[in-house]
C-alpha cells in the first residue's frame, strides 16, 4: 500500500492539478492537531484569545470559480515576480523608486515650463525644481492622500521661504556661515517632532544651500517661490494619479512574499534531504531562508497595527494568530529537516519526506488537502522502521513524525489564513489586535528604540532633564560649528558639501558603529557613482540636454529604490545623476578632481559630527546594546506572566502570540546592536556575540512554541495554580537579577531555578489523556527549556545559580507544605559556583536541550535570596493606560521610571494599551514615555509610603 502511494505522490508532484483528488482522503479534521483551537476542562469554558471553532480547511474552500482575485494572489503558483517580493516584501522599495521616477519628471517639466512662461533661466528653474524631486525621493512619504499631500506642501514652502533670505544674506559671508550652521542645528532639532518635523528641516537646509550655491538674484525669489508651489500641486496630483497609495494591496503582496519565502523554507529543507548534497551548504541554506521567513512575518505583524490596512482589529487578530502558527510550523519543519540532514534514513522513509515537501513547496494553496495524504506517508514509513533500533534510529523516526505532524499544521493554519481572503470569520476573536512590532522605513526596528529609552533615561535633575531633548542639536549645531570654518577655508564655494555630511550623520542612526558603517557605505557609493556617471557623461557627450535630464531621472529612481536596502545604492543613483550635472558647467578632465573633494568634504563632516556625538551627552552603543538585551527580556517576562494569567483566567484578554511575536522584535533589536563594525575572524573578534545571538535565538523558539502550546483552556486546582503563581514569580524575580547584571554589571546577583519545580509540577498533573492534557505538557516542557537557557546566559554573566524553593501547597488537614520531587534529598548543600565547576555532574550553563538540572540547593539557603528578590516591603505599584489619538488600538511605547537622581529605576513596555511597573520605594521620580510615533514624554510622579497602588493615565498628543 505505501508503494502504491509513493508512486501517486511521485504522479502528484508530476501533474498536481490533476492527480491529488485521487489519492487516500486525508484524515478528518477533527483528528488532526488544530492550531489556535481552544480546548477545555468543561464544556462551557471559552476562549480569551483566538475564535472558540474552527472551520475545517477542506469544507471552508469555496469553489474555485469563486475565488476572488485577493486568494489568487496571495496563494497563486509560483510567478515570475516571485524573486522580487521576496527581497522586497510590499514591493516598498520598487514604489519608492517609481514614486521617484514620477516625480522627478514632473519636477523638471513644470519648472522648464514655468520657468519660461515667468520669464526666469530655465536652467535656474529646472535646478529648483530638481533638488526638490531629489529630496522628495527619500524624504516624502505617505499611507494615504491627505498624508502625501501635507508632506509634499510642508517640503515646498519652507524650501522656497529660504531663497529669497539665502539670497539676501548673500553678501554677508559671516553671517550666511553662522545661519546655515542654525539650519542644520534647527533641521536635527526638528527631527523630535516626526517625519514632519524632519522633513521641514531638510527643506529648509536644502532651500538655503541652493540659494547660496546658485547665488539666486532677490527679484527671481518670488517666481521661484510660485514655481516651486505650482511644480508640488502637480507632483501630488501626479502621485495620486500614478501612485496613489493602497496600503491594503502592500499587505497583501507582503503576505505573498510569506507564501514565496515559506516555500523556499520547504525547498530548502527538500534539498538537504537529498543524499548527494552537501549538507553544511542545505543546513546554511535552510537558516537564511528562516531569517529571511521571520522577518517577513513580524514585517506583517507591523502592517497590521496600521488602522487603513486592517480596519477591523478582530480580523487582523486572527490574521496575526494563523501567520504565527504558520511560521511555527514552518520553523519546526527547518529545525527537524536540520537535524536528520546527515545522518542514516532508511531509503524509503527520505524519499516520502522529500516528496511531501516538493508537494508541500508546489501546492497551490487552494488544494492544501494534498499534505494529507503525504504526512500520512511518513508516517507509514516510520511504523515500518524494524523495532529494536538504535538510539539514532529512534530519534529519526520521531523527527520524521514531527515533520508529518507539523505539515498537517501547516496545512490547516495555511488553509483558515487564506479562507479570511474571501469571507468573514464565522468567529470573531475575543481579542483585538494590539500592536507588538514596530517598523522603521517599512522594516523591523533595529537599535532605534533601545537608543530613544537610554537617552530619554540619562536627563536628571535640573539643567540635565532637558539633555534628552537637545542632544541631537547639539550634536548637530557643533559639528557644524566645527565643519563650516575648515571647509570653507579649504572650498570656499563648496563648503556646504561639509554640511551635508553633518546633515545625514544623523539620520537613521542611533551609534557610532553605526554612522561610521554609514560613512563607508556613503564612500563605497561616491565612488561607484562617480565612475558609472562619468562614463555616461562620456558616452551622452555635451550638448545633448534630454539624454542628460534621462539619465538624471532615471538615476534618481534608482538611489529611491536602493535606499531602503542599502544606504550605498542610494549614493551610487545619486551621484551618478549628480555628475551629469556638474559636467554642464565643468570641463569633463575636472571632474575627478571635483568628485574627490566632494567625497572628502562629506567624509570630513559625518568623522566630525561622529566624535561630537560620542564626545557631547553621549549615547554609547554599549549601553544601547545593554538596553536592548533588557527590553528582550521584559519581553519574555511579559509572555511568562500572560501564560500564568491565561491558565488562571480563561477568560482574560491575552495574546499570547501577540507577547511572543513582541520576543521576536526584540531580538531583532538585539541582533541589530551587537552587530560588529567589522567583521573579524572568530580567533580575533571572540565568540561572544555569537554565541549569545545563539542562545537568544535559541530562546525566541522556545518562546514561540510555549506561547503556542499555553494557549488552552485549562482549570487547575487551587494547589496547582499556587505552584504556577510561584514557578511565574520565581522566573521574574530571576529575570530582574538578570536585568539589573546587564545594566550595571555587577556579578552579585541570583538565578533561581525554576525548571525543576516545573518538571516537579509535570509528573504531578493529572486529567484524562488528549490533544488539551498533550498540549499542557508541551508548555510545561518548553517552559522548562526556556529557562535552562536563560540559566545558561546568567551563569555566562557570573550570577550566582540556586534551586527554587518548591511551593507551599494546602494539605487535607489545612496546613502547608513544600513538596520535594522524588529522588532529590530534602536537605542537600546549597550549590555555589565553584562546586558547580567540580566534576559532579551540575549542568549550570548548559544547552536547552539538556534537561538534567543541578542539584538542588536546599530550601533554607534559597527561600532567603528568592524573598529578597521578589518583592520589598513598602514597595509601591504603578499602574496605568497609555493612549494617543492615532493608535486607538494601542500605542507601542516604552516607561522609563528615573529617579531625582537620574539613574534609572524601572523599565516596563506597553501593552494593549496598559502597562504595570512594581517595586517603587517612596520619592519622587520622573515619568517617561518613549514612543517610536511620538516625541519623548515626561511627567512628574510622588510616591508616598501609604500609597501601596498608585494609577496613572497618559494621553500623548498627536505626532503631527
Amino acid at each position: 500500500m505505501a508503494a502504491v502511494r509513493l508512486d501517486g505522490l511521485r504522479a502528484y508532484v508530476d501533474d498536481p492539478e490533476h492527480t491529488w483528488r485521487s489519492l487516500e482522503k486525508p484524515p478528518a479534521p477533527s483528528e488532526r492537531p488544530l492550531i489556535g483551537d481552544q480546548l477545555t476542562t468543561s464544556p462551557t469554558a471559552s476562549s480569551a484569545s483566538t475564535a472558540t471553532e474552527q472551520v475545517p480547511a477542506a469544507a471552508s474552500h469555496p469553489p474555485s470559480h469563486r475565488r476572488p482575485p485577493t486568494f489568487h494572489r496571495v496563494g497563486g503558483p509560483r510567478r515570475c515576480w516571485d524573486w522580487v517580493l521576496a527581497g522586497d516584501p510590499g514591493l516598498g522599495h520598487l514604489q519608492a523608486g517609481w514614486s521617484s521616477l514620477v516625480s522627478m519628471t514632473v519636477y523638471l517639466a513644470v519648472g522648464y515650463g514655468m520657468s519660461n512662461a515667468l520669464g526666469v533661466p530655465a536652467m535656474l528653474g529646472m535646478l529648483v525644481c530638481g533638488l526638490m524631486g531629489m529630496v522628495s525621493s527619500f524624504a516624502v512619504a505617505g499611507s494615504t492622500p491627505l498624508r502625501l499631500a501635507r508632506a509634499i506642501l510642508c517640503l515646498a514652502i519652507p524650501y522656497a521661504a529660504m531663497l529669497p533670505l539665502a539670497s539676501w544674506l548673500h553678501p554677508d559671508r559671516p553671517l550666511e556661515l553662522c545661519l546655515n550652521v542654525f539650519t542644520v542645528a534647527l533641521g536635527n532639532f526638528l527631527i523630535r517632532f516626526g517625519p514632519i518635523g524632519m522633513l521641514i528641516g531638510i527643506a529648509m537646509f536644502s532651500g538655503f544651500s541652493v540659494g547660496v550655491t546658485a547665488d539666486i538674484p532677490l527679484e527671481d525669489c518670488g517666481p521661484l517661490f510660485v514655481i516651486a508651489v505650482v511644480a508640488s500641486v502637480a507632483v501630488l496630483a501626479a502621485r495620486l494619479l500614478l501612485c496613489y497609495p493602497r496600503p491594503r494591496k502592500d499587505l497583501l503582496r507582503t503576505q505573498r512574499a510569506f507564501v514565496v519565502q515559506a516555500r523556499r523554507v520547504v525547498n530548502a529543507a527538500a534539498t538537504a534531504l537529498d543524499p548527494d548534497a552537501g549538507q553544511a551548504i542545505a543546513i546554511r541554506r535552510i537558516s537564511r531562508a528562516l531569517h529571511r521567513l521571520n522577518v517577513t512575518t513580524v514585517t506583517i505583524d507591523g502592517h497590521l497595527a496600521r488602522p487603513e490596512v486592517a480596519a477591523d482589529p478582530h480580523l487582523a487578530e486572527l490574521l496575526h494568530q494563523y501567520l504565527f502558527d504558520a511560521e511555527l510550523a514552518l520553523q519546526g519543519i527547518g529545525k527537524a529537516v536540520q537535524q536528520i540532514a546527515g545522518r542514516p534514513v532508511p531509503a524509503k522513509l527520505r524519499e516520502a519526506m522529500a516528496v511531501a515537501l516538493v508537494i508541500a513547496r508546489d501546492t497551490h494553496l487552494g488544494q492544501l488537502d494534498a499534505l494529507g495524504p503525504a504526512a500520512e506517508l511518513i508516517r507509514q514509513q516510520t511504523t515500518a522502521m524494524p523495532d529494536g533500533a538504535t538510539v539514532n534510529e529512534d530519534e529519526v523516526r520521531a523527527l520524521a513524525r514531527r515533520v508529518a505532524d507539523l505539515l498537517d499544521v501547516l496545512a490547516d493554519a495555511l488553509a483558515h489564513w487564506l479562507n479570511l481572503g474571501w469571507s468573514s470569520p464565522t468567529t470573531q476573536a475575543k481579542v483585538s489586535f494590539q500592536p507588538t512590532v514596530a517598523l522603521e522605513r517599512n522594516r523591523p526596528a533595529g537599535t532605534g528604540p533601545a537608543a530613544r529609552r537610554v537617552g530619554a533615561a540619562q536627563g536628571g535633575s535640573g539643567w540635565r532633564r532637558a539633555v534628552p531633548y537637545w542632544r541631537l542639536t547639539l550634536h548637530a549645531g557643533a559639528a557644524a560649528a566645527i565643519v563650516c570654518p575648515i571647509a570653507d577655508a579649504i572650498n570656499p564655494s563648496r563648503y556646504f558639501w561639509a554640511l551635508i555630511g553633518v546633515m545625514i550623520t544623523f539620520g537613521g542612526t542611533n551609534t557610532t558603529h553605526e554612522r561610521l558603517r554609514k560613512l563607508a557605505h556613503r564612500m563605497v557609493g561616491t565612488v561607484a557613482g562617480a565612475v558609472i556617471g562619468i562614463a555616461l557623461l562620456h558616452l551622452i557627450g555635451p550638448g545633448h540636454i534630454y539624454w542628460t535630464l534621462a539619465v538624471i531621472v532615471a538615476a534618481i529612481a534608482f538611489g529611491a529604490w536602493g535606499f531602503q536596502r542599502r544606504y550605498a545604492y542610494w549614493l551610487t543613483g545619486l551621484v551618478a545623476a549628480l555628475v551629469q550635472t556638474y559636467g554642464l558647467t565643468t570641463p569633463y578632465r575636472d571632474m575627478d578632481w571635483l568628485l574627490t573633494q566632494r567625497l572628502m568634504d562629506n567624509a570630513l563632516g559625518i568623522l566630525v559630527a561622529t566624535a561630537c556625538a560620542a564626545l557631547i551627552f553621549p549615547v554609547p552603543t554599549r549601553k544601547v546594546a545593554r538596553e536592548a538585551q533588557r527590553g528582550y527580556l521584559s519581553a519574555l517576562e511579559h509572555l511568562v506572566g500572560q501564560v500564568a494569567v491565561r491558565w488562571k483566567e480563561p477568560d482574560a484578554p491575552v495574546r499570547l502570540r501577540g507577547a511572543a511575536r513582541g520576543v521576536d522584535a526584540a531580538l531583532l533589536q538585539v541582533q541589530s546592536a551587537v552587530l560588529p563594525l567589522v567583521r573579524m575572524p572568530l580567533a580575533i573578534r571572540g565568540r561572544s556575540g555569537e554565541n549569545l545571538l545563539a542562545l537568544l535565538g535559541t530562546a525566541t523558539q522556545h518562546a514561540h512554541e510555549l506561547a503556542a502550546a499555553a494557549d488552552i483552556d485549562i482549570d487547575l486546582a487551587p494547589h496547582l495554580r499556587t505552584r504556577v503563581d510561584h514557578i511565574t514569580e520565581v522566573f521574574a524575580s530571576s529575570l530582574h537579577a538578570l536585568d539589573r547584571q546587564i545594566a550595571t554589571g555587577e556579578r552579585d546577583g541570583t538565578w533561581i531555578r525554576v525548571s525543576p519545580v516545573i518538571h516537579e509540577l509535570e509528573s504531578v498533573l493529572s486529567g484524562p489523556p488528549g490533544q488539551r492534557a498533550d498540549r499542557l505538557h508541551v508548555a510545561l516542557r518548553e517552559l522548562a527549556a526556556l529557562e535552562e537557557v536563560l540559566a545558561s546566559i546568567a551563569d555566562t554573566r557570573g550570577l550566582t545559580i540556586i534551586a527554587a524553593p518548591p511551593a507551599a501547597v494546602p494539605v487535607a488537614d489545612g496546613a502547608t507544605t513544600s513538596p520535594v520531587p522524588a529522588g532529590v534529598p530534602s536537605a542537600p548543600p546549597a550549590v555555589s559556583r565553584d562546586a558547580a565547576s567540580a566534576p559532579a555532574g551540575s549542568t549550570i550553563g548548559a544547552s536547552a536541550g539538556n534537561k538534567a538540572a543541578r542539584p538542588l540547593a536546599s530550601a533554607a539557603a534559597a527561600e532567603e535570596p528568592f524573598r529578597g528578590a521578589a518583592g520589598n516591603a513598602g514597595a509601591v505599584t504603578l499602574t496605568g493606560s497609555l493612549r494617543c489619538p492615532e493608535h486607538p488600538r494601542g500605542c507601542e511605547a516604552w516607561i522609563v521610571v528615573v529617579t531625582s537622581q537620574g539613574e534609572r529605576r524601572a523599565l516596563a513596555q506597553v501593552a494593549g494599551g496598559r502597562y504595570q511597573v512594581t517595586g517603587l520605594t517612596p520619592g519622587t521620580y520622573t515619568l517617561i514615555v518613549i514612543s517610536t510615533a511620538h516625541a519623548p514624554n515626561a511627567q512628574s510622579l510622588l510616591v508616598r509610603p501609604a500609597d501601596g497602588e498608585i494609577r496613572r493615565d497618559i494621553v500623548l498628543p498627536s505626532a503631527s
